[in-house]
């Protein structure tokens, strides 16, 4: 595909307000995890998440437009805003927004059923109806801007913010708009943590192990949630040197995946790293390093190490962000946002959460932040339930 610059990105984030911040705290190796205390987690087994805690809405959205958004349209309004002020440049309307999100706005359902079951249809308020569907933040964002393009909401679980760059990127690359704003938004509530933590997807105290997400590492037991937003803007004619390219995609679905977990087809995700660099016009000797879906659970993380040592003979460095923000749509996001930064600053960021090897692994996942020549970098994106999505993302236009 045509090479499609990011020219700005804005991001809100556990433990960091914009790109500048969410880059020191990756540099740092520190996770932004800790105990929830928004909501009680007795009876769980976790009790950990990475939630946005320093965020204050009035500083990018007008008080009487906030009341009207929920959270996770506060969070995309405020990441689309500080992408376009990272720019310095105005969005055309014609731009078109693309976001992703797998749960939605959740709190906002709750509070609506609850005014629907305790006053009835009629006084249920109809505001708090048209906040709850998960394009609600993707609207807000047009809304904002002024922005007249296409207007999208993926929800492909954990790659519901790949999937929303990919429409994004695809639609620029044809020309059917000049610019999009691209990304995705995640919130957290008891009842999205207490249904995770039943089913056993949330990473536990486990032996005398400290509560935390390991990715790739031998004694992993599951992911930590995480919340935030995360916006790129992509312009086809940008007015200052992009932070990176899009360079390709590869689409790919693992048939052994049971609907709720990760399944044992580390050839299909293969065959998307493929695709991906077949996109891209390169080839895997290209690959300078792969910034990993892996978030620490033992089905998701030992499908991705299989097909990465599968197809590079001799893999690239591996990088594993998740366990400082999380998991879900934000913590895709921010998995992007990352490997980002990364061909910008030439550096490697340190894997947090690894430090005992799986013997199942050739490869080791970086431990340090790593000064490196970077032109091409593979960011894996799976989800459960099969679905797999890769980019590649390169330093150069061409």
């Amino acid at each position: 595909m045509s090479r499609i610059p990011i020219t700005g990105m804005g991001v809100i984030a556990p433990g960091a307000i914009g790109a500048a911040s969410f880059g020191g705290l990756l540099e740092s190796g520190r996770t932004a995890a800790a105990p929830v205390e928004r909501f009680s987690t007795a009876g769980c087994r976790a009790h950990t998440a990475a939630l946005v805690r320093d965020f204050q809405p009035r500083e990018f959205i007008a008080p009487m437009k906030l009341r009207r958004m929920n959270t996770l349209s506060r969070y995309a309004v405020a990441a689309a805003r500080l992408a376009a002020d990272d720019a310095g440049s105005r969005l055309p309307s014609a731009a078109g927004v693309s976001f992703g999100t797998c749960f939605g706005p959740v709190q906002t359902s709750v509070e609506y059923m609850r005014e629907y079951v305790e006053k009835g249809a009629a006084l249920a308020p109809p505001q708090l109806f048209a906040e709850s569907v998960a394009n609600a933040p993707g609207s807000h964002v047009a809304i904002e801007f002024d922005l007249r393009g296409f207007n999208i909401t993926f929800t492909q679980r954990e790659s519901s913010a790949m999937a929303a760059l990919m429409g994004a990127a695809s639609q620029i690359a044809k020309g059917a708009v000049p610019s999009a704003i691209a990304g995705g938004v995640e919130e957290i509530n008891d009842v999205v943590f207490g249904v995770l933590d039943a089913v056993g997807a949330l990473a536990h105290s486990e032996d005398g192990l400290e509560e935390c997400a390991r990715p790739f590492d031998r004694r992993r037991n599951g992911m930590v949630i995480g919340e935030g937003g995360m916006a790129l803007l992509l312009d086809s004619a940008p007015k200052r040197t992009p932070y990176a390219y899009v360079a390709g995609f590869g689409l790919a679905r693992d048939t052994t995946a049971t609907i709720s977990d990760w399944g044992n087809g580390a050839a299909a995700v293969a065959r998307a790293m493929r695709s991906a660099i077949e996109d891209a016009e390169l080839v895997p000797a290209d690959i300078d390093a792969i910034y990993a879906s892996a978030n620490g659970t033992r089905r998701c993380d030992r499908l991705e190490g299989l097909a990465i040592q599968s197809f590079f003979p001799d893999p690239p460095p591996v990088v594993a962000t998740k366990a400082v923000f999380g998991e879900y749509a934000a913590g895709g996001a921010l998995q992007i946002a990352a490997a980002v930064l990364a061909l910008r600053d030439q550096k490697l960021h340190p894997s947090v959460g690894f430090s005992d090897p799986d013997e199942e692994f050739r490869f080791m996942p970086t431990r340090a932040l790593v000064p490196r020549v970077l032109r091409n970098v593979v960011v894996s994106s799976i989800s459960a339930g099969g679905g797999i999505i890769t980019a590649v993302l390169s330093r150069d236009p061409e």
